[in-house]
């Protein structure tokens, strides 16, 4: 095989095990990412399970470790398989140093033999003395020193060759050690899955049978769920309508007697000023990038309608999505913007609205907020505490996101977890 395409194959083999281990460490520090977050979680269950206060917010937490464990056990698997990859591509290269040595070093017992049958000096002197002429003898000359060197390099190419292979051994019993180890790892994450499973489903047979009482449950929540989002919709749309008219003003100020000052002032969409048109464009910009309103958690409750995570035929319709966190936490600005509106919704439940532009985010079920209307704040800034409930035990934080007074599903704009 011509030398050129041996040097292409070993440059793409180095390329492509260079690839194989950075996506090894990416699947690294996924696998450490969700072995956190199942931490949190359990810690998470624990709590709720010693207030006993919350059978389905416990089937829910449940629910989340179990997707969890198996985005582990894929994340293993597919460890397992990079890994494999990795060694089946040092594999060849161990077979071609093998052969590549085989042949050098037989090249060179013969060159060693040829040397040793014409070792005298004698010898070598009588091969540049009977050369025909001076040209002849200086080219002899320079042929055995050539042959020399050509013979010493050789024996270092040798040298090279088989620290080579036994690196590329040494690796290859390495990871044959991490494989076995990743697949007992993944061997014991699936019977924990099992376990899960088998938990879950005890939950499931026990609160079918309180199915009249969920469903009435549901039901009052949803009517209280509807109640919240008029209000924050009516203050939204007082907040555009108060903007519009600060706007007009400006407007009238600068051009009296202008027409457009005098059009009616809109409450469904915000008259942008160039410097809120450039914040808007940034949160627009930062779409599946937001950091989340609280440090850990997990959507319980995704947005839009849907069926019930227990009772399918019970349809549930949110208008933003809703964190299950752990107790005690904060909630925190997605992105820099002004604090909108702070709302008391009732004697324990206050929401924070802050406004990006023509965007609104919206922070519900708040014991305390730390912030006040007209407020600056930055991206991650507390302002407030997300509230428990007394009844449930839930620590709960529902996250809205509008563009004027139109509802978009957050879960699209914040970060992958």
């Amino acid at each position: 095989m011509p030398k050129f395409l041996l040097s292409l194959i070993f440059v793409c083999a180095t390329t492509f095990v260079w690839a194989q281990d950075s996506q090894q460490e990416k699947l690294e520090q996924r696998k450490a990412q969700i072995l956190q977050e199942i931490k949190d979680n359990e810690k998470m269950l624990q709590s709720v399970r010693k207030k006993e206060k919350s059978a389905v917010n416990e089937y829910l937490i449940q629910a989340n470790k179990i997707k969890l464990k198996e985005k582990l056990i894929n994340t293993t698997a597919k460890q397992e398989k990079v890994l494999s990859n990795d060694m089946y591509i040092n594999q060849v290269q161990v077979n071609k140093l093998k052969k590549e040595l085989a042949v050098l070093k037989e090249d060179y017992a013969k060159m060693i033999l040829k040397s040793y049958k014409s070792r005298s000096e004698q010898s070598r002197a009588m091969f540049i003395l009977s050369s025909e002429s001076f040209l002849q003898a200086y080219k002899r000359a320079q042929y055995l020193k050539q042959y020399t060197n050509f013979r010493k390099n050789q024996g270092l190419e040798i040298q090279t060759k088989t620290a080579q292979l036994v690196d590329f051994n040494t690796k290859l019993d390495g990871q044959r050690k991490v494989k076995k180890k990743i697949i007992a790892e993944n061997e014991k994450e699936k019977q924990g899955l099992e376990v899960e499973k088998k938990e879950q489903q005890k939950l499931v047979n026990a609160l079918k049978k309180d199915k009249n009482k969920i469903a009435a449950d549901i039901k009052s929540k949803q009517s209280e769920s509807k109640r919240i989002d008029r209000q924050i919709d009516r203050l939204i749309r007082e907040a555009i309508a108060e903007a519009n008219r600060k706007a007009a003003a400006e407007r009238a100020k600068a051009n009296p007697g202008s027409t457009e000052t005098k059009a009616p002032v809109s409450s469904s969409k915000i008259a942008l000023t160039p410097e809120d048109k450039v914040l808007a464009a940034d949160f627009k910009a930062n779409r599946g990038r937001l950091p989340w309103p609280v440090e850990k958690g997990f959507i319980s409750l995704g947005y839009g309608d849907q069926p019930h995570p227990l009772h399918p035929s019970i349809t549930v319709h949110n208008s933003g999505v809703e964190i299950t966190t752990e107790d005690g936490a904060s909630a925190r600005a997605v992105f820099a913007g002004e604090v909108s509106k702070v709302i008391v919704l009732s004697p324990v439940n206050k929401a924070v609205v802050i406004q990006h532009g023509d965007f609104f985010t919206v922070y519900q079920n708040l014991s305390s907020v730390s912030v006040s209307q007209g407020d600056k704040v930055s991206i991650k800034q507390n302002i407030g505490k997300v509230r428990t409930s007394g009844d449930t035990g839930k620590t709960i934080i529902k996250f809205l996101i509008l563009q004027n007074t139109t509802n978009s599903d957050p879960e699209n704009w914040l970060q992958n977890r």
